[in-house]
């Protein structure tokens, strides 16, 4: 049972928000679920609760699952748009500021018997 959740145009760069999806990958939900609770990132909390909303869209889809049983199985953080403006600086000149946002993928899928052989 394969259930999906999606943040779009998250205020995280998504350079910064792969380093965080990259420790809870392939990992059980609740282990995830704790390793991000103390994870002092700016990603931790977006993906947190997409990770808990995949898990109960997994549940609404079928109330059997159990839990304790989901895993993320993918995990995908893609680039969002991008703000710029610019910034006056001395003698006439300006920096460019970029502001990056992230779309963001959580699957969380039920391990099986069969998964592991």
């Amino acid at each position: 049972m394969e259930a999906r959740a999606r943040i779009r145009n998250a205020a995280v760069a998504p350079r910064k928000a792969r380093l965080v999806a990259a420790l809870v990958r392939n990992q059980y939900v609740e282990d995830a679920l704790s390793q991000l609770r103390f994870t002092h990132k700016a990603a931790s909390p977006v993906i947190y609760q997409l990770i808990q909303s995949a898990s109960a869209n997994a549940q609404y889809k079928d109330p059997s699952v159990d839990i304790s049983d989901l895993y993320v199985k993918e995990i995908r953080v893609d680039e969002g748009v991008t703000r710029k403006w610019i910034r006056p600086r001395a003698r006439g000149m300006a920096n460019r500021i970029l502001k990056r946002h992230s779309h963001i993928t959580v699957v969380v899928d039920e391990e099986s018997e069969d998964d592991g052989e």
